[in-house]
């Protein structure tokens, strides 16, 4: 909030921001609805984890994270979300959300991912949890099909994909959990349209220097 007012040339400090927020607002904090159980996969294959908690990228399209995160509709039905960034730039690539939380999800995203970056050269490195759809035959051959090298967190250690978790945060505390989503459809546009216009274009980003996704990637 600090950074939209420096936009509109007002200057304050985040103790003074967050005063007017609390008192004068009477803004508060939203709770979040209880995550809901996940089936369990025998994993095919593991991977190592490339990544050591690098979070950067010299180039865009070298690292990219992905995970799963649940969503839930206001007659609380649960819905599923797939996401992929870009650690050069915080970028969400692709987004795609669905009833299942499948293997064919993680695929589809990746497709959709790849699909929208023609263009890529070298080494792509694609890092997540060792979920069962990540892990999973169908996954694992598909990345092999499009030379997309796997890299795999420790398990139990959700910091090692830290990226991940803070997107999703973002999009639970600043979309999802403001609203409620009668229909599907209202969900899914939600989720995307936050995803590629107001997370890439027009939110700015405290690992970019406050600037937006964008910004950075046409630099």
């Amino acid at each position: 909030m600090k950074v939209y007012l420096e936009r509109k040339g007002y200057r304050y400090s985040m103790t003074t921001v967050h005063k007017y927020m609390n008192t004068e607002l009477g803004l508060r904090s939203i709770v979040r609805p209880k995550k809901p159980g996940y089936e369990h996969g025998k994993a095919h294959k593991v991977f190592d984890n490339k990544i050591n908690q690098d979070f950067t990228a010299p180039q865009i399209n070298q690292k990219w994270c992905t995970d799963f995160t649940y969503l839930f509709l206001s007659n609380h039905e649960v819905r599923y979300n797939c996401t992929i960034i870009d650690l050069h730039d915080r970028s969400v690539i692709a987004s795609i959300t669905d009833n299942k939380i499948t293997s064919d999800l993680a695929i589809r995203t990746l497709q959709k991912a790849l699909e929208s970056q023609p263009t890529i050269k070298g080494e792509l490195i694609l890092h997540s949890d060792q979920g069962s759809q990540f892990t999973s035959k169908a996954f694992v051959e598909f990345c092999e099909s499009v030379h997309v090298t796997q890299s795999m967190s420790k398990a139990g250690y959700p910091y090692d994909n830290a990226p991940m978790e803070r997107y999703y945060n973002t999009l639970k505390n600043e979309c999802i959990n403001l609203y409620e989503f009668k229909t599907e459809d209202d969900l899914y546009r939600a989720v995307e349209e936050f995803a590629y216009v107001e997370y890439n274009h027009v939110r700015p980003h405290s690992f970019n220097g406050y600037r937006t996704p964008y910004q950075v990637r046409i630099a």
